[in-house]
């Protein structure tokens, strides 16, 4: 009998992600979403993720438990799903199965030769670039990635997966609710270990995990040398990457060209030069890591330096919307310090002026946790006035946090980030409407500069962006 799911909230990126897998690979898939609810009873548009999911041949329900019907496999959920849930309610009353998403994920990844991307920063791009040269070398690999590849959205598609007919698999995993260490993959890679939703010291036991199911099952593990909480996990592997001459995979020889980058690859006996359409310093650890990644999967050196010559990027990662009456405008994903911090920096990278950054953070609880941190990375990355080079200081701006609901104690502002950096000398501005900071932003900005918005979670980011961009258009 054919296998069949049902995925509680489809619609999100990493859930319709794996949901997208299945039906590739001839699975039976259904899913339910809030957002689809509305449209169903008639009171909004259809969503547009709602039209794609169903082209792919997955039927959509509203999240009122009548999707869900015996005889399914399982019930798929991730960690945002409560006790509550009518879908996750009526599951239990069937006795259908409830799986996590992360679990499907595990159980994928067992059943194809998988490559495992992890990390607190990069994911979704390193997931994308080794995608990108596999795809180039012919293997005809699957993707499933936390962010949309812009080729692929381009086609209509959410372009977060692709099942394709070869044996690779590229999977995101994600260390955030600690299911990274479920994952055992052929060839696994830590990109990076940065305080984000949990404290270094938790962060790093789940890594730890990683690296031992990787390495105790044979497997290749794959380290960024060049970040120091990452090099921990360096005892037993068979590749790194990184700047120093010791390591398997060395960048060397780094330089900015307007908004892409150039840097040569030492491999061995070879040395081959790339060059990407990305901006900042980041990017190459990134373009590293495929590669290393590429190269363990039989890949050439060579072939890993055409094929990210013409690497599509991935939305909302560093996309640069374009330049507007001389002021360029970029829009980031970037919502934890350290990412924060690089996007800022490959903005200054290619701005002959200044950076006028804007970030709207997600959540009290984790605004609240990363609020020392925030505050100490942006203000040590934001640059003073240079009269040598006649240009004015970056300036940050706030507004007010996203809210996604639920019971929390709003006892903490984005304007409270604002004052803190205001304290250590930067020009921080907060206007709690995103909108009315939007209008500020555009008096600010001058020919030369680069407008940088930042954020994550919330789905309205995309509209804000483009509602910037009309700003400047009309300017």
């Amino acid at each position: 009998m054919t296998n069949s799911y049902f995925f509680i909230g489809v619609a999100g990126v990493g859930m319709s992600a794996i949901a997208q897998y299945l039906v590739g690979k001839g699975v039976a898939v259904s899913g339910s979403d809030r957002q689809f609810g509305e449209f169903l009873n008639g009171n909004a548009e259809k969503p547009l993720v709602m039209s794609q999911l169903e082209d792919c041949g997955i039927k959509c329900f509203a999240q009122d438990g009548s999707g869900v019907v015996e005889g399914l496999t399982a019930v798929v959920v991730s960690s945002a799903i409560e006790d509550s849930n009518p879908d996750l309610k009526r599951a239990k009353e069937l006795g259908v199965p409830v799986m996590h998403r992360s679990e499907m994920l595990a159980k994928i990844s067992k059943e194809a030769r998988t490559i495992a991307i992890s990390g607190t920063s990069g994911k979704s791009t390193v997931t994308a670039m080794v995608y990108h040269i596999l795809e180039y070398a012919g293997l005809q690999p699957s993707v499933m990635t936390g962010a949309g590849l812009v080729n692929l959205q381009a086609q209509g598609k959410i372009g977060n997966a692709v099942s394709g007919k070869g044996e690779w698999l590229v999977a995101e995993v994600d260390e955030s609710d600690g299911t990274l260490v479920r994952y055992e993959p052929e060839i696994g890679v830590i990109l990076n270990i940065d305080k984000d939703h949990k404290e270094i010291s938790e962060l790093e036991q789940i890594f730890l995990k990683f690296s031992q199911n990787v390495l105790s099952a044979g497997h290749i593990l794959i380290v960024n040398d060049a970040h120091p909480l990452a090099k921990k996990f360096s005892a037993g592997r068979e590749f790194d990457f990184g700047y120093e001459s010791y390591v398997s995979v060395q960048g060397i020889d780094f330089k900015s060209v307007g908004t892409h980058i150039q840097f040569r690859v030492r491999h061995g006996n070879e040395l081959v030069k790339f060059e990407i359409p990305l901006p900042g310093k980041h990017n190459m650890e990134n373009a590293l890591a495929a590669t290393a990644a590429a190269l363990r999967a039989g890949v050439s050196l060579h072939t890993c330096a055409d094929a990210l010559s013409s690497f599509p990027g991935v939305f909302r990662r560093h996309q640069i919307l374009g330049t507007f009456n001389g002021i360029t405008l970029v829009d980031d994903f970037a919502h934890n310090p350290a990412k924060i911090a690089a996007s800022i920096k490959s903005a200054q990278d290619f701005t002959d002026g200044r950076v006028i950054a804007w970030f709207q953070p997600h959540g009290f609880g984790p605004t609240r946790f990363l609020r020392k941190d925030l505050v100490d990375f942006i203000a040590k990355t934001l640059r003073p006035m240079d009269m040598d080079f006649d240009r004015k200081n970056d300036v940050m701006f706030f507004s007010e946090i996203y809210y996604a609901g639920g019971t929390v104690t709003r006892d903490i502002s984005a304007g409270d980030l604002a004052d803190d950096l205001i304290l250590k000398g930067c020009e921080a501005i907060y206007i709690a409407d995103r909108n009315e900071c939007a209008k500020k932003m555009l008096e600010y900005a001058e020919p030369g500069d680069t407008i940088l918005l930042m954020g994550a979670r919330d789905p309205s980011l995309q509209e804000f962006a483009r509602s910037v961009k009309q700003l400047l258009e009309n300017r």
